[in-house]
Protein backbone atom coordinates (compact mmCIF):
# COMPACT_ATOMS: atom_id res chain seq x y z
CA UNK A 1 0.00 0.00 0.00
CA UNK A 2 1.15 3.25 -1.05
CA UNK A 3 1.09 6.58 0.73
CA UNK A 4 -3.19 6.96 2.05
CA UNK A 5 -4.38 10.81 0.87
CA UNK A 6 -6.70 12.34 3.32
CA UNK A 7 -9.29 14.96 2.73
CA UNK A 8 -12.16 16.42 4.73
CA UNK A 9 -14.26 19.47 4.80
CA UNK A 10 -15.36 21.02 8.25
CA UNK A 11 -18.07 18.79 8.93
CA UNK A 12 -15.51 15.87 8.23
CA UNK A 13 -12.55 17.43 10.00
CA UNK A 14 -12.83 15.31 13.37
CA UNK A 15 -13.47 12.09 12.01
CA UNK A 16 -10.09 12.45 9.53
CA UNK A 17 -8.43 13.70 12.24
CA UNK A 18 -9.57 10.36 13.73
CA UNK A 19 -8.73 8.30 11.02
CA UNK A 20 -4.89 9.38 11.13
CA UNK A 21 -4.70 7.64 14.78
CA UNK A 22 -6.07 3.97 12.63
CA UNK A 23 -3.29 5.06 9.94
CA UNK A 24 -0.63 5.68 12.62
CA UNK A 25 -1.63 2.41 14.16
CA UNK A 26 -1.10 0.51 11.36
CA UNK A 27 2.16 1.65 10.28
CA UNK A 28 0.90 3.96 7.19
CA UNK A 29 2.04 7.21 5.83
CA UNK A 30 -0.65 9.51 4.64
CA UNK A 31 -0.72 12.80 3.22
CA UNK A 32 -3.29 15.10 4.17
CA UNK A 33 -4.93 17.80 1.65
CA UNK A 34 -7.08 19.51 4.10
CA UNK A 35 -9.44 21.19 5.61
CA UNK A 36 -6.84 21.68 8.88
CA UNK A 37 -9.82 22.77 10.91
CA UNK A 38 -12.94 22.81 11.77
CA UNK A 39 -13.66 26.68 10.30
CA UNK A 40 -16.67 26.22 7.37
CA UNK A 41 -15.38 25.53 4.37
CA UNK A 42 -16.15 24.22 0.61
CA UNK A 43 -15.22 20.28 0.33
CA UNK A 44 -14.39 21.12 -3.32
CA UNK A 45 -10.99 22.76 -2.53
CA UNK A 46 -9.55 19.78 -0.54
CA UNK A 47 -11.34 17.16 -2.58
CA UNK A 48 -9.64 18.30 -6.14
CA UNK A 49 -6.55 18.46 -4.43
CA UNK A 50 -6.62 14.36 -3.40
CA UNK A 51 -8.24 13.88 -6.75
CA UNK A 52 -5.36 15.33 -8.60
CA UNK A 53 -2.88 13.21 -6.32
CA UNK A 54 -4.55 9.79 -6.89
CA UNK A 55 -5.33 10.21 -10.70
CA UNK A 56 -1.05 10.95 -10.53
CA UNK A 57 -0.45 8.08 -8.71
CA UNK A 58 1.23 9.99 -5.42
CA UNK A 59 -1.57 9.03 -2.84
CA UNK A 60 -3.21 5.25 -2.87
CA UNK A 61 -5.97 4.75 -1.67
CA UNK A 62 -7.82 7.68 -0.59
CA UNK A 63 -10.10 8.68 2.21
CA UNK A 64 -12.59 12.11 2.07
CA UNK A 65 -14.59 12.65 4.51
CA UNK A 66 -17.57 15.69 4.42
CA UNK A 67 -20.72 15.70 6.25
CA UNK A 68 -23.15 13.26 3.90
CA UNK A 69 -20.15 12.28 1.83
CA UNK A 70 -21.65 12.68 -1.02
CA UNK A 71 -20.70 16.36 -1.99
CA UNK A 72 -16.86 15.48 -1.70
CA UNK A 73 -17.15 11.88 -3.53
CA UNK A 74 -19.00 13.78 -6.47
CA UNK A 75 -15.73 15.89 -6.52
CA UNK A 76 -13.53 13.38 -6.23
CA UNK A 77 -15.29 10.96 -9.33
CA UNK A 78 -14.82 13.97 -11.76
CA UNK A 79 -11.46 12.77 -11.79
CA UNK A 80 -10.40 10.72 -14.07
CA UNK A 81 -8.93 6.93 -13.23
CA UNK A 82 -10.65 8.05 -9.33
CA UNK A 83 -13.37 5.75 -7.74
CA UNK A 84 -14.78 6.88 -5.02
CA UNK A 85 -16.97 4.94 -2.99
CA UNK A 86 -19.61 6.73 -0.52
CA UNK A 87 -19.47 3.77 2.43
CA UNK A 88 -21.61 4.03 5.83
CA UNK A 89 -21.86 0.58 6.47
CA UNK A 90 -18.90 -2.63 6.41
CA UNK A 91 -20.50 -4.68 3.45
CA UNK A 92 -20.38 -1.14 1.09
CA UNK A 93 -16.97 -1.16 2.33
CA UNK A 94 -15.95 -4.33 1.38
CA UNK A 95 -17.89 -4.35 -1.74
CA UNK A 96 -16.97 -1.25 -3.04
CA UNK A 97 -13.58 -2.87 -2.97
CA UNK A 98 -14.46 -6.52 -4.57
CA UNK A 99 -16.54 -5.96 -7.09
CA UNK A 100 -15.55 -1.66 -8.06
CA UNK A 101 -11.97 -1.70 -7.37
CA UNK A 102 -12.83 1.07 -5.55
CA UNK A 103 -9.49 3.78 -4.63
CA UNK A 104 -10.74 6.04 -2.27
CA UNK A 105 -13.28 5.76 0.55
CA UNK A 106 -15.60 8.49 1.27
CA UNK A 107 -17.76 8.84 4.53
CA UNK A 108 -20.24 10.46 5.99
CA UNK A 109 -19.00 12.61 9.03
CA UNK A 110 -22.07 13.49 10.23
CA UNK A 111 -24.27 9.72 10.10
CA UNK A 112 -21.46 6.98 11.17
CA UNK A 113 -19.77 6.79 14.90
CA UNK A 114 -15.93 6.39 15.26
CA UNK A 115 -16.18 3.02 16.33
CA UNK A 116 -17.97 2.83 12.82
CA UNK A 117 -15.62 4.39 11.05
CA UNK A 118 -12.93 2.04 12.00
CA UNK A 119 -13.98 -0.86 10.94
CA UNK A 120 -14.98 0.71 7.50
CA UNK A 121 -11.83 1.72 6.98
CA UNK A 122 -10.10 -1.19 8.11
CA UNK A 123 -12.64 -3.28 5.98
CA UNK A 124 -11.39 -1.00 3.17
CA UNK A 125 -7.78 -0.96 3.31
CA UNK A 126 -8.28 -4.86 3.81
CA UNK A 127 -10.10 -6.23 1.11
CA UNK A 128 -8.31 -7.04 -2.37
CA UNK A 129 -10.36 -6.34 -5.66
CA UNK A 130 -11.65 -9.40 -6.93
CA UNK A 131 -10.91 -8.82 -10.49
CA UNK A 132 -12.71 -10.82 -13.55
CA UNK A 133 -16.16 -10.22 -14.44
CA UNK A 134 -15.79 -6.97 -12.55
CA UNK A 135 -12.44 -5.62 -14.48
CA UNK A 136 -14.91 -5.60 -17.77
CA UNK A 137 -17.49 -2.92 -15.89
CA UNK A 138 -14.43 -1.16 -14.56
CA UNK A 139 -13.48 -0.68 -18.05
CA UNK A 140 -16.80 0.39 -19.26
CA UNK A 141 -16.59 3.68 -16.54
CA UNK A 142 -14.35 6.56 -17.92
CA UNK A 143 -15.81 8.21 -20.70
Amino acid sequence: MGIVGLCSDHAGFELKEYIKTILDERGLSYKDFGTYSSDSCDYPDFAHLMGKAVEAGEVYPGIAVCGTGNGISMTLNKHRGVRAALCWREDIAKLAREHNDANVLSMPGRFISKEEAKKIVEIFLDTPFEGGRHQRRIDKIPL
